[in-house]
């Protein structure tokens, strides 16, 4: 049985809100929904392509998927039930609130909804760090508390750095540039002198980090042009991102952002709190093993064969990997037990 579970109330008011938020998504397509292939990706993707003046714009919409692709095919009926959500959705966000879900403080819910609307997770940008972790309640159906582990000021957002490209080359982009002066944030001076990968709030600690996996020996700075910044190159954050999936932030009528698959975030952070378990971060290192604790006993007990392909995907990768997650689970001793008893089913 699940420790703290969301009540069953909670749970369809969440599956009803993220459902009208991909729905209201939709349905503020201009022009025609086209499908496109990017940069010699496999796969597809569909763009609203419609006329502004004299140019033609290709407004980016999502990957080709079966939901995506219903969604469409209802596009008219979508546009009609879109005019009357708003009020709805607010309402879903306060049923949350009083079911006890954690929501953001006003000041990081307006950045959130600002970051949505500027197109950040539209354009593939994805949530990292404890702010996904505190969004994996409605998703497993379980309370995560108000423990330590769930408390952060700071937004971490990742992107695939190909994906950001091809969407550049395609005519679409993020504008972000008003949501960091309107919210007073100030850029980062780094050491790769012209770019800037991190935003520092000045009236609030807030710190708005960028990310892209490193898919070379060196992780330095590369660009993510569909979102008009620089990102902090990382080994390991590819695994992390891959196949992310949209979840409701419940702030006032909700907004859609991206998260990583909640059993791919618990062995990230197993190999990320041996990455930083020394100097600095020491306390990160720790925050990291309660994360990964919280979700790897939940999918022990709720679904075992989920957290078990995810945790075989990473040890096979190759020595690296192993020998960061097994290191994790020497200090964390019952987690690693309840992870071997995922493997032996």
């Amino acid at each position: 049985m699940i420790a703290n579970p969301v009540s069953m109330t909670a749970q369809a008011a969440w599956q009803d809100l993220l459902r009208m938020l991909k729905d209201s998504e939709v349905a503020g397509i201009q022009g025609t929904p086209r499908l496109k292939s990017l940069g010699g990706r496999q796969k597809s993707y569909w763009f609203d392509t419609f006329r502004l003046g004299d140019k033609m714009i290709d407004h980016y919409i999502g990957e080709d998927t079966e939901d995506l692709r219903e969604r469409l095919e209802n596009l008219a009926g979508l546009k009609e039930a879109a005019k009357a959500s708003e009020p709805e959705r607010a309402r879903l966000v306060r049923l949350l609130r009083a079911e006890g879900l954690l929501t953001p403080d006003a000041a990081t819910g307006q950045i959130f909804a600002a970051l949505a609307r500027a197109g950040a997770f539209r354009l593939g940008g994805t949530v990292v760090g404890t702010q996904a972790f505190r969004h994996y309640e409605g998703l497993l159906g379980v309370r995560l508390g108000t423990d330590r582990a769930a408390v952060t000021e700071d937004i971490d957002i990742a992107s695939f750095e190909q994906l950001s490209v091809a969407l550049n080359a395609a005519g679409d982009g993020a504008e972000l540039a008003p949501v960091f002066r309107d919210f007073d944030f100030a850029p980062v001076p780094s050491l790769d002198r012209g770019h800037v990968w991190q935003w520092k709030q000045t009236k609030r600690n807030t710190l708005i980090e960028f990310l892209t996996p490193s898919f070379e020996d060196d992780e330095r700075l590369r660009e993510l042009p569909a979102l008009g910044v620089s990102a902090q190159s990382l080994h390991f954050l590819n695994y992390l991102i891959a196949g992310a999936v949209e979840v409701p932030m419940l702030y006032r009528s909700g907004s859609l952002i991206r998260v990583p698959r909640p059993e791919r975030f618990a062995i990230h952070k197993l190999i990320v709190a041996e990455r930083r378990r020394d100097g600095p971060d020491a306390v990160k290192s720790r925050k990291d093993r309660a994360q990964a604790a919280f979700l790897i006993r939940h999918f022990a007990e709720e679904d075992p064969w989920l957290i078990a392909e995810a945790y075989q995907e990473a040890m096979e990768k190759g020595p690296s990997w192993r020998e960061k997650i097994g290191r994790s689970l020497e200090r964390m001793p019952e987690v690693r037990t309840a992870m071997e008893s995922t493997l032996s089913r």
